[in-house]
């Protein structure tokens, strides 16, 4: 080697920060780096080598960044060609990507010169990465020493690795991006107030409950109930407001209850803190070799307090709250406040990607009350949703039953699935298949969906058997704009939707985290919502991660309770904040 091992390494790192400033991945940095492979001495034979040392070089890179172990780094090239591109390998077959025994007897066969300049290289680039924020420094592992046994961990140590990972991210890249706007003298900070909310999280608790066991408790790092929600609200006020935000403020020509402000202010946040993690997990590539679906819903948060004034005169209460609309359950009308999300479901971690809260025109209103459409609820959280990942497929429930909701979809070029309400032309659809003497299921092709009197697209409707005692006929009724389904895929199509898997457990797991109030300011309302998801999301990444690194299903039960965690969560940012 003519060269001295730092010259070499020192070099490529430079030309790594180069590209850190565009590049917003890893992969990306690594797929691009100029490797000297003439300075680099690789005993191996290379007039017969399969894997050149150049490609060779990428992936130790890659893996010594990472801090993934030999088996690991074999498993991901065997089943993700983006990272083959990355590391250069003239592959088309990923049968043929290097095994474990490969990456290992390469390494080997790098001199101790060049083993040195990898882990320069690896020191070094990883240090410019975490600078640029191409990869996150909560969840990039320390260097694992020559001498580490990838294989000696126990699962529980595992759990306790990844978990403390993410306690780490949460500290240092998701939870300061909520911003109180207050002095820089306030007596309590930020985490500390932050520390509060997870604690009551755990307890499910309210400001009240946490704030009396401070006084109990003579805890000078608990602020009283007061303190705590005007800090909170402080989050979902716009920086020119300070009072609590009205409809009456927000009104436009139309009438429309411009909320935005309130939701942008706390939105500012929750999307820069989902960035982050977001982030965290594209360096294990979740994202690239997979279809990545999402679903939309909507969930409420019921309002016990009765709405009428004289219901039998159609008398409301003049104060009622604004944002508050009835929904029905369980065969019962009730009222609560209304929150969308789009969440990443199937194979991924189901992180939620975006929250939009919900106002709908409810029965003790007005019928010209304002409310938002189904069709831009969903249109904001699209726009959300991509800011992160690449979409392949959007599911609904039947409430986004609606001919814009479906052709802002299609017109984004995502592919959506979704049962609807059934109506008397399905009936007589459903009624041929029972009486025909072979057929279970059935397709109606190039159904057109109309906007503004015209064919915006074509969609295929399915008719499936179902399990579900509300189903007309024991049959259920699904559209999507996929390309023609034959009548043999119909099945494979409709169970897809089984993906949403755990969007109900999810706002169970949310509502659950919130803290208890008795507040109509939509401030501290959607804040308490938006802070409890971001809770929630940081919880699903550690099961994500543990289950990774155990190589267990990505939808077998949660590794870590989620009230463990979130009591982990308060602990960790008053012991380090």
């Amino acid at each position: 080697m003519s060269t001295n091992p730092s010259g070499i390494a020192d070099s490529i790192v430079v030309h790594a920060e180069t590209l850190c400033e565009r590049e917003d991945h890893l992969w990306d940095v690594i797929r691009q780096l100029s490797i000297p492979a003439d300075e680099l001495e690789d005993a191996r034979n290379q007039n017969r080598v399969t894997y050149r040392t150049d490609e060779m070089f990428r992936a130790l890179l890659f893996m010594g960044i990472r801090g993934i172990s030999q088996n690991e780094l074999a498993a991901r090239l065997g089943r993700s060609p983006s990272l083959i591109k990355s590391f250069q390998f003239d592959i088309t077959d990923l049968s043929n990507t290097p095994t474990q025994q490969d990456l290992s007897y390469t390494h080997r066969k790098f001199s101790e010169d060049t083993q040195e300049v990898l882990n320069r290289t690896v020191a070094g680039v990883r240090e410019v990465a975490l600078d640029h924020g191409v990869i996150t420094e909560g969840l990039v592992p320390t260097l694992p020493s020559e001498t580490a046994d990838e294989h000696s961990k126990s699962a529980n140590e595992y759990k306790k690795e990844k978990a403390q990972k993410t306690l780490t991210l949460a500290r240092q890249h998701v939870i300061p991006e909520f911003d109180t706007h207050r002095a820089a003298h306030k007596t309590y900070s930020d985490e500390a107030m932050l520390d509060m909310f997870a604690s009551i999280c755990a307890n499910k608790g309210s400001a009240h409950s946490e704030a009396e066991y401070g006084w109990l408790t003579d805890d000078d790092l608990i602020c009283d109930d007061s303190t705590f929600l005007r800090t909170i609200k402080k989050i979902a006020t716009p920086e020119d407001s300070d009072g609590q935000l009205t409809f009456k403020d927000f009104e436009d020509d139309d009438s429309m209850p411009e909320i935005d402000q309130i939701r942008d202010s706390i939105m500012t946040a929750f999307n820069a803190a989902t960035e982050n993690i977001i982030n965290s997990i594209r360096g294990d590539d979740p994202f690239d070799s997979r279809e990545i679906v999402a679903a939309i819903d909507i969930t409420h948060k019921q309002f016990h307090v009765w709405p009428w004034e004289d219901k039998e005169a159609g008398i409301a209460k003049p104060d009622y709250p604004k944002m508050v609309s009835g929904y029905k359950k369980d065969g019962e009308y009730k009222r609560g406040y209304k929150y969308a999300t789009i969440t990443l479901v199937g194979d991924h971690a189901p992180i939620v990607l975006g929250i939009e809260p919900v106002k709908e025109d409810s029965a003790w209103e007005p019928d010209d009350s304002p409310s938002y459409s189904k069709a831009d609820l969903v249109s904001r959280l699209l726009d959300r949703a991509e800011q992160f990942v690449d979409l392949d497929m959007v599911m609904f429930d039947r409430g986004f039953y609606v001919n814009r909701v479906y052709a802002d979809v299609h017109e984004r070029g995502l592919t959506y699935l979704s049962p609807v309400p059934t109506y008397e032309d399905d009936l007589a659809a459903i009624q041929d298949i029972q009486e025909h003497p072979t057929a279970d299921a059935a397709v109606k092709h190039d159904v057109p969906f109309g906007i503004d009197g015209e064919v915006h697209h074509e969609a295929e409707f399915l008719y499936a058997p179902s399990t579900s005692d509300d189903a007309d006929g024991k049959y259920a009724v699904f559209v999507t704009n996929q390309d023609r389904v034959e009548p043999e895929e119909i099945s494979s199509v409709v169970n897809g939707y089984s993906r949403r898997w755990d969007i109900e457990n999810q706002y169970k797991s949310i509502k659950d985290f919130m803290p208890k109030t008795s507040s109509t300011d939509y401030r501290l309302r959607l804040c308490n919502f938006a802070l409890s998801t971001l809770i929630y999301n940081l919880w699903r990444l550690t099961d994500y991660l543990i289950k990774v690194a155990l190589d267990e299903p990505i939808r077998s039960p949660p590794v870590i309770t989620a009230k463990t965690f979130v009591r982990a969560l308060g602990d960790f940012l008053r012991e380090f904040g």
